[in-house]
């Protein structure tokens, strides 16, 4: 009889896995052995040496040099980027005028009468609500800025997401090609490109769009890719015998089984898309950000809170909306009771009564300040929390300890490592796990940080990033975990992840700064807030797709709650749990230029630096180091399936 946990055959399984990676790994101690010494003998010392980097000063200043001398005349500004610009700036003036003509019982009630078609009553009350309160904060004029700008921004990201998405779900050959891509774009940030393409299209609504598709873009390529390659192969395999072609078996199946992470991916595009409201306002946006950002400007937390609001009001509908409408059925389970042709007729009419009582505008008398008390809060936590608390210690103290014992050991450990022990271990965490091929990729992104002569600060900033994507994690998977094992706890987190993920990073940083101080460890804790809710929503997402009948099974074996966590749900989830801990990389990786903009310098201080200077040069090179960074902790962190041999 077999003993329990070993397979009845012996152990040649795990005994083959064991010889793999130790293989893997005396292959890589002999390559070590001859080249280490080698390398140590050549360029001494444990920084990159700066034989080996190339600077890209010029090549960047002379192109943006061209840039600014022939925006006005060459033909590809003339008769592209100028029909793109403006096309979009059409479309967003479309649905801002059309928002405006309604009026703001017009929107509300279209809001509301669009929630009740599709989710009952309860969201219909709710979205007039949301509507009303950002009336009644005196931001009706920025919110409607904004819901225009985020409906083509999020249209169009949804587009692009899905296409490439649906490329990826398709063929592994263009699944490994868009893989990078979809890196770049999701982790290089938002600071560092913001230059380049204001160098394009100039200040205004064009660049705040297309800087808002290509952040927000990537949830909805990778989540559809993930559905579609989750297909359930029985039903694809049905669809195929009854002769279906591949365009149909797509339609009919893959896509309709895709249904929940489509939905999902929708949704992650709608929060990451309304994140970028204030920075895109750095670049003339306007709206709802451009309050956040001029009165952050002015330490005034109580101002941009009163705009910060209404951004997670609008994130919030938007959410429930969309995904009771992929639902197809109300919420309250009763039948819908208004068709499209009534909705609309009555908001027409609505519109049309507040034109004629001169109405149209929020009323002045209707709004209510918060500035003030939310401002004397913020004073209150400053005075009392930041120190002297009793036993526990004050904030500052938590902050202290935090860097002293966690972050600094990080940084100088990784910094006193020689260079090209580093690669090593690169090589070696991302081979165990993938492929040659992965670690190639691997060490190639690092390596290529140490090219572009950024070496130090770069160490620097992994450094945080490893810290703060620990906490994410634990934190993050805990938590999903208690939202997926009940429905009680979903319901009661959900409101509070919309506000974490939607609010903007600049309304939170100012009571972070209060609490925390000024450091490492407030840019720590920025990143763990803005990245804490997708984690914790694909885990959820991932726990609750496991199949039934295995849960099923293992209880009618006997099996306790925990042993179904562990031994069930945790294995079949694999998949979700791997893409949750890309998303918390690529996410922690977002807001480093946030951090260097409160004192957690590196790579984030120079991004920003960049852009406020106006120095391609700088920008692009630390904004590429992230990227690096990033594609490489996604090759460590991600395993690679690997295809069976032809005949196995």
């Amino acid at each position: 009889m077999a003993t329990l946990g070993l397979p009845a055959s012996g152990t040649a399984k795990p005994r083959v896995l064991r010889s793999r990676a130790a293989g893997k790994l005396l292959l890589l101690a002999l390559v070590a052995a001859v080249l280490a010494p080698w390398a140590a003998t050549h360029w001494p010392g444990a920084a990159w040496p700066h034989a080996l980097t190339v600077s890209l000063d010029k090549p960047l200043t002379t192109a943006s040099d061209w840039v600014i001398d022939n925006r006005d005349s060459h033909p590809l500004f003339l008769y592209f980027f100028g029909h793109v610009s403006n096309a979009v700036v059409l479309a967003v003036r479309a649905v801002y005028l059309t928002l405006l003509a309604a009026g703001w019982a017009g929107v509300t009630a279209f809001g509301a009468l669009l929630a009740w078609r599709v989710a009952g009553v309860r969201l219909a009350a709710g979205t007039a609500v949301a509507f009303l309160a950002c009336g009644a904060l005196g931001m009706w004029v920025p919110t409607m800025q904004t819901l225009a700008l985020m409906v083509v921004a999020v249209l169009a990201s949804v587009i692009v997401g899905a296409l490439l998405g649906l490329a990826a779900g398709l063929s592994d050959r263009l699944d490994r090609a868009l893989r990078p891509v979809l890196d770049t774009m999701q982790v290089l940030p938002a600071f560092a490109y913001l230059l380049p393409v204001v160098l394009v299209f100039g200040i205004g609504v064009p660049a705040a769009v297309l800087a808002t598709v290509v952040y927000a873009a990537p949830p909805m390529a990778r989540l559809t890719a993930l559905g579609l390659r989750g297909a359930d192969p029985e039903v694809l395999e049905a669809v195929e015998s009854l002769g279906a072609t591949r365009r149909q078996r797509l339609l009919t199946a893959r896509i309709p089984l895709a249904r929940k992470e489509l939905l999902l991916g929708l949704n992650q595009t709608i929060m990451m898309a309304l994140s970028m409201a204030v920075i895109a306002a750095v670049i003339g946006a306007g709206g709802l950000g451009d309050r956040v950002y001029q009165a952050l400007a002015s330490v005034d937390v109580g101002a941009a809170l009163s705009a910060g609001i209404p951004l997670v009001l609008l994130a919030v509908v938007l959410d429930r909306v969309t995904a009771a409408a992929g639902n197809g059925t109300p919420a309250d389970g009763r039948p819908r009771t208004i068709g499209w042709p009534y909705a609309l007729a009555a908001t027409v009419a609505v519109a049309l009564a507040t034109r004629l009582l001169g109405a149209l505008d929020w009323p002045d008398g209707w709004t209510v300040g918060i500035a003030e008390p939310v401002n004397r809060a913020v004073d209150w936590m400053t005075g009392h929390l930041y120190s002297g608390v009793p036993v526990i210690g004050g904030t500052a103290d938590w902050a202290g300890h935090f860097t002293t014992w966690v972050l600094d050991p990080l940084r100088d450990g990784l910094q006193w490592l020689p260079w090209w022990s580093v690669l090593l271990i690169v090589a070696a965490l991302a081979w165990l796990i993938g492929t040659w091929r992965t670690a190639l990729t691997a060490v190639l992104a690092m390596a290529a940080i140490g090219v572009l002569g950024v070496w130090e600060p770069s160490l620097d900033t992994l450094s945080q990033v490893l810290a703060a994507v620990a906490v994410t994690l634990v934190l993050g998977f805990a938590t999903g975990v208690a939202a997926a094992r009940s429905e009680r706890v979903e319901r009661a987190l959900r409101p509070v992840l919309d506000v974490f993920q939607t609010m903007p990073q600049f309304v939170y940083l100012i009571p972070v700064v209060a609490l925390f101080g000024v450091g490492r460890a407030p840019a720590v804790a920025a990143a763990v807030v803005y990245a804490l809710p997708a984690v914790v929503r694909i885990t959820a997402q991932g726990l609750r797709q496991v199949d039934p009948a295995a849960l099923e099974s293992a209880r009618s074996l006997g099996a306790t709650g925990r042993q179904q966590l562990w031994q069930v749900q945790l294995p079949l989830a694999r998949r979700a749990l791997l893409l949750a801990v890309n998303q918390g990389v690529v996410l922690v990786l977002a807001v480093v230029i946030i951090g260097g903009l409160v004192g957690g310098g590196a790579l984030g201080y120079d991004v920003a630096f960049g852009l406020a200077q106006g120095d391609l040069a700088t920008g692009l090179v630390a904004g590429a180091a992230i990227v690096c960074l990033g594609l490489m902790l996604d090759r460590v962190t991600q395993p690679t399936e690997r295809r069976p041999k032809k005949g196995a």
